[in-house]
């Protein structure tokens, strides 16, 4: 297994190479984050939810690394956390279902 929180760590240095390089890379990603809002509508525990689960979905190991650790200091239950995850399935296999149908157009029209 891998050991979370020292991905995180190694993660925070290698950015913080980058940003010393290239700072308008990190002040970008900034920007970015900071541009949906943060309201009192869904909260930071359910943003952290939604954050983990599209980490899952995309396949991003540093994305899981810093949403877990959130979503946990946001309140986040292990059961809540399954629950985000369970959505994250259920949407990988609807993508894989609509995405077979386009192979099966792309074989039919050759």
């Amino acid at each position: 297994m891998l050991n979370w929180a020292a991905y995180r760590e190694q993660l925070m240095g290698t950015l913080s190479t980058i940003g010393e390089i290239s700072p308008g890379i990190l002040k970008g990603n900034q920007i970015l984050s900071d541009a949906a809002p943060a309201g009192a509508g869904l909260g930071a525990k359910t943003r952290e939810l939604i954050a983990l689960a599209v980490a899952v979905t995309t396949r991003c190991d540093g994305c899981i690394a810093f949403h877990s650790d959130l979503a946990r200091k946001a309140g986040a239950t292990k059961e809540e956390v399954v629950e985000a995850l369970g959505v994250a399935i259920a949407l990988n296999e609807g993508a894989a279902l609509i995405y077979s149908a386009r192979a099966m157009d792309a074989f039919q029209s050759a």
